[in-house]
């Protein structure tokens, strides 16, 4: 009976350490993670605000460019806010830079016109432009109603053309087509080559170009 009972307690004393081990060991296994794919989850990127692609391909397209921005008022009617607000004529007459501009597009009887368009895209001369023109020869054509008309339908075109839409050739509401050259802010417009010096200005029923000269037929 002795030699039965020793045996036992050896038999225990072997089979208890390494229960023991085995236990250790699974609880190891289970108490480590596996790893994230593609990198160890306890170095994650920080979360930014950068924002997507085309969020910001959206805020360019809606963004007003050229030096001759500068020029325009920062607030009143005549700002950029205050002419989102009102038809392409009206939103002109209250911009101090284009002020010749409406003076031949009221002689034309064109104000109701363009007020009225549905959406097109104006290229607007600025003061200076209309300067490069012969004082004598600007008077004539704007005592000349069926050729104001003519020049000035010339500046307009259908469509509302974001900058990314601008370059290329494109049919006026004078019948006639004009050649827009350039890309981002850099444009010129017709044979005269003239420069957008503020782009992408925003109206109720258009968005403006303000172009350094006149697009003659």
């Amino acid at each position: 009976m002795m030699t039965k009972t020793r045996t036992s307690l050896v038999a225990l004393a072997i089979a208890l350490p390494l229960s023991l081990a085995a236990c250790g060991s699974s609880s190891t296994d289970t108490a480590s993670p596996a790893p994230a794919a593609g990198g160890n989850s306890s170095t994650s990127a920080p979360m930014t605000d950068t924002p997507a692609p085309s969020e910001t391909s959206a805020d360019a397209m809606n963004a007003v460019f050229g030096a001759g921005c500068a020029l325009v008022p920062k607030d009143g009617k005549g700002s950029f806010n205050g002419m989102a607000n009102e038809p392409v004529a009206t939103a002109a007459s209250a911009n101090p830079l284009l002020s010749t501009l409406v003076t031949a597009v009221k002689a034309a009887g064109l104000v109701d016109t363009l007020n009225s368009a549905p959406e097109i895209t104006v290229f607007a001369p600025t003061n200076d432009a209309f300067a490069k023109i012969p004082a004598d020869t600007l008077k004539k054509v704007l005592a000349d109603k069926p050729t104001l008309t003519k020049i000035l339908t010339n500046h307009v075109i259908a469509g509302k053309l974001s900058p990314d839409m601008l370059a290329g050739t494109h049919k006026t509401l004078a019948g006639t087509e004009i050649t827009v050259k350039g890309s981002g802010e850099n444009f010129t417009v017709g044979k005269a080559d003239a420069k957008v010096v503020c782009g992408n200005v925003p109206t109720a029923n258009a968005t403006v170009y303000i172009i350094d000269s006149v697009l003659m037929p």
